[in-house]
């Protein structure tokens, strides 16, 4: 079992970054697969970034590549994702995930096994 806690969201100005955080309780959260999805206002929920147990694979989706990047201290059993140059479109809730098939480095939410509730992250233009 593995529980999940977001925190880092708030509100910033296009332009600005914000650090999100994600606590994870339970022994074996270092044999997970990690990522951050999203979901905006009146849209569906997307893929943003994953790790792999190690941190040594990262995976994105292009909207986010060279703005964004997911990172993980096992030893602190924490995830990271730093987003920087954020514009309004990235506005949404920022979901942490735990999973252990290997589609969660492809951003299969079909292979998450565990979600947290989320941390609001507000873009103002």
């Amino acid at each position: 079992q593995v529980q999940l806690v977001e925190s880092g969201g708030g509100l910033v100005q296009a332009g600005g970054s914000l650090r999100l955080s994600c606590t994870a309780s339970g022994r074996t959260f270092s044999s997970y697969a990690m990522g951050w999805f999203r979901q905006a206002p009146g849209k569906e929920r997307e893929f943003v970034a994953a790790i792999s147990w190690r941190g040594g694979s990262t995976y994105y989706t292009d909207s986010v590549k060279g703005r964004f990047t997911i990172s993980r201290d096992n030893a602190k059993n924490m995830v990271y994702l730093q987003m920087n140059s954020l514009k309004p479109e990235d506005t949404a809730v920022y979901y942490c995930a735990a999973g252990l098939g290997p589609g969660m480095m492809r951003g299969d939410e079909f292979q998450v096994d565990y979600w947290g509730k989320g941390t609001l992250v507000t873009v103002s233009s």
